[in-house]
This record gives C-alpha cells, sequence and structure tokens, in this order.
C-alpha cells in the first residue's frame, strides 16, 4: 500500500501557483469512504483486436486494481467511469466498455454490473441499489457529446452518483473534460487514487527533486511535438540525448545532410535556436553521430550504417548506429536520473529496432531513477521485456509529456482544496 499522502508542488504544472506554494491533494485513503458510493475516474481506454475486440492488453484495468480494491476492502461502493476510444459523441457499438466489465470481473472475482449508459434513470436505479462491495462499471462516457465538452448539466448528473469522487485516471488528466474536471466541483470530497498518486510523485520527482546527472532521452518523429518539452527540460537537465525523427531537423539545423530522412523544414530555426540555448546554459544536446539507413521503411529493405556527414541523398535515416548507441549507453550508465519519450528510431520493424532496445536495456540495467513518458517508448520496453526494470512507466503518454511541459493538468488541479 503505498504511503498516506504527499505534499505536491502543484506550481510546477500550475501557473496559477505562486513562489513555491504548494498543496496537498488528498489521496484515497485518507477519505472516510465506508459504505458511500465513490465515483473513480479510471482509464480503461484498452487496446482491442480490430474484429473481434478482445481486449489485447489488460495493463490499463490492472494498474486501477489496487485503488478499486482498497476501496472494495472499505465498503465502499464502487462506480467505475471510463472512456474508450473516440466515439464522437456518439454510441458505436464496436466501441462499448462490455469487454473491459467482463475482464474486469475476471480480475476482482465478483460480478461487475454493466448498464447500458452512464447518466439516466436506468443508471441512477443501478446505483442507488448497490450494495456494499458492490462494482458498477458505467457505459463509455464518450458516447456522449457533453463529457468532452465539460458541460456542466451533464457533469452535475455524474456528480448525483456519488459521495466521493476520485481520480485514478492520469491518462485523461490533461484533459478538462466533465468527467476530469466539471463533475468534482459538485462533490466535496475528492482524492487520488493510487495510480495517480504514483505518477505525481516520480514525475513531480524527476522535476523538482532529480538525482544528477539528469539527463533526458527524446525521440520520436517531429520537433513540432516535444519544442514545449524540450525548452523546459532544458532548465531542468544536464543533457539531452536526440533520437528518433527529429534528430534530423536539428542534424539539418547544424548543415549536415539528411539524404530523405524525415525533416520539418519550418523547425530548422526552432531546433537552430534551441542547439543555442543549451549551449548557452552549458547543457549536453548530443544528436546522433552515425546512422542506419535505407532507401524505405519496409519489411526486408537492405540496410547500412553511415555516418552524420554521409547520408545519400537516396537514402533514409531509420536508427541510430552503433556509435551513437555507445555514447548515449555510456550517459545513461553514468545518470543517477533519466528520463525517456519517444524511440530511436523505426522501432517497429527490423532491423530499425536495434536502438531504441539499445536504450531500453542500458536504462534497465543503470542504477538510476528511471521514467519513462508512456506511448512508444513504454512499448519498446514491453517489447523487449524490460518493463518490469524501470523504476516508473507512465500510463498517461500526453498527459506525462504536458506535466513534464510544465503545463496545467486540468484532472490534477480539480483536486486541490
Amino acid at each position: 500500500m503505498p504511503p498516506a499522502s504527499w505534499t505536491y508542488a502543484i506550481s510546477c504544472f500550475n501557473p496559477g501557483l505562486q513562489g513555491g506554494e504548494s498543496v496537498a491533494i488528498k489521496i484515497i485513503n485518507e477519505l472516510d469512504i465506508a459504505g458511500k458510493r465513490v465515483f473513480i475516474r479510471v482509464d480503461f481506454n484498452v487496446p482491442q483486436e480490430e474484429k473481434t475486440r478482445a481486449i489485447r492488453d489488460d495493463s490499463r484495468i490492472r494498474a486501477a486494481l489496487p485503488t478499486i480494491l482498497y476501496a472494495l476492502e472499505q465498503k465502499a461502493r464502487v462506480i467505475l467511469a471510463s472512456h474508450l476510444g473516440r466515439p464522437k459523441g456518439k454510441r458505436v457499438a464496436e466501441l462499448t466498455l462490455l469487454p473491459v466489465a467482463e475482464r474486469l470481473s475476471e480480475l476482482l472475482d465478483r460480478k461487475v454490473i454493466f448498464p447500458d449508459d452512464c447518466i439516466g434513470d436506468g443508471v441512477r436505479k443501478n446505483v442507488q441499489e448497490l450494495e456494499e462491495c458492490g462494482v458498477i462499471l458505467l457505459e463509455n462516457l464518450r458516447f456522449h457529446p457533453e463529457e468532452e465538452s465539460n458541460d456542466p448539466v451533464f457533469a452535475e448528473k455524474l456528480a448525483s452518483l456519488c459521495h466521493v469522487y476520485v481520480n485514478d485516471a492520469f491518462g485523461t488528466a490533461h484533459r478538462a473534460h466533465a468527467s476530469t474536471e466539471g463533475m468534482v466541483k459538485y462533490i466535496k470530497e475528492k482524492a487520488a487514487g493510487f495510480l495517480m498518486e504514483k505518477e505525481l510523485k516520480y514525475l513531480g520527482q524527476i522535476l523538482e527533486n532529480p538525482g544528477r546527472p539528469f539527463i533526458a532521452i527524446i525521440g520520436g518523429a517531429k520537433v513540432s511535438d516535444k519544442i514545449s518539452l524540450i525548452e523546459n527540460l532544458l532548465t531542468k537537465v544536464d543533457a539531452i540525448l536526440i533520437c528518433g525523427g527529429m534528430a534530423y531537423t536539428f542534424l539539418k539545423a547544424n548543415k549536415l545532410e539528411v539524404g530523405k530522412s524525415l525533416l520539418e523544414d519550418d523547425k530548422i530555426n526552432t531546433a537552430r535556436k534551441l542547439l543555442e540555448r543549451a549551449g548557452v546554459k552549458n547543457i549536453k544536446m548530443l544528436l546522433p553521430k552515425d546512422h542506419v539507413v535505407a532507401p524505405e521503411l519496409s519489411e526486408g529493405v537492405a540496410s547500412k550504417v553511415v555516418s552524420e556527414k554521409g547520408i545519400p541523398r537516396d537514402q533514409m535515416a531509420l536508427d541510430i548506429g552503433p556509435e551513437t548507441i555507445a555514447t548515449f549507453k555510456e550517459e545513461i550508465m553514468n545518470a543517477k536520473t533519466v528520463f525517456w519519450n519517444g524511440p530511436a528510431g523505426a522501432f517497429e520493424l527490423k532491423p530499425f529496432d536495434k536502438g531504441t532496445v539499445e536504450l531500453a536495456r542500458a536504462i534497465a540495467e543503470s542504477e538510476s531513477l528511471s521514467v519513462v513518458g508512456g506511448g512508444d517508448s513504454a512499448a519498446a520496453l514491453r517489447k523487449a521485456g524490460l518493463a518490469d526494470r524501470i523504476t516508473h512507466i507512465s500510463t498517461g503518454g500526453g498527459a506525462a509529456l504536458e506535466f513534464v511541459e510544465g503545463k496545467n493538468l486540468p484532472g490534477v488541479a480539480a483536486l486541490e482544496p
């Protein structure tokens, strides 16, 4: 069981707070929930098989179990709510949460009531008749357009179902939706779940009190997706390792030939300014020195390793090369704190997965506090069988990114007293 509570420096992502002011967000085990109806916003947006809708990965369901089980131990009446996919405010049969309810029932070894909606007379009746230790999973919140528009009437209807509100869905905390922000103002007792607590603990720690050296590994396809992230990290880290498709915009900014590699022409000047800012701050910003290239991204295509000065015009870089891997691994092994967001190459296809896998292995083998920002990086770790050797893998790719960028997270700010 996690510790009773932490005091979080909300000012690191809430610009409304001044001068290091901190706010204590309560955790579920600080509330008296015995016998009460407890609304827990979870993130059950799980990957499914396209045809059968079978759940491919139940990690998000399992991640919510500690909070759910604690509520049941306290004899609470548990109301779970989530979205699934992007139904765009319409009822889409393929995006029903029924398969999730069935899987949750197996994991909890108890019946999970599943109504055909998330509001309405039928749902209210189900909730009012819910016994102690009973569990109900509401139908997909996003079947109603009012969820994403944060409609106050819809939010109040959700709030009327419960006595206590708990947010354990960090993956949606960057969205001001009815179930993450709007309904909270109608409920007196509110808290974070244990998963939310864990996310805030580790992400907050790397921003406010990292062990040094603190390095960030930033990959992925586009510089445009990571500008704010890099800008904020330049005030926090000792070194940034740039890789993935976005690296070639930085290399182009250094007037190097990048061939057919992924390139954002309109971000070359931005990349140059980021490199200059790192230099002024005496922060190392390391770029790939060599590359695995091929004429195209396809299975079985012939590839070769070239230096940064020799990417032929008819080739595209699809992974970092052995010299870069060695350099990056040395930085990782010397670090006390590592934050990783974005793969080093096109890791979905061999042989372009080697750089990503080698970096993942180095992080797993290091003695650093390691935090991975979800998404493709987390997928790469699971693919390599290394996920259990990372200090913390965020369940919210977009939310983790915005948190580390220093942005306000409405779903967290709503939990402030």
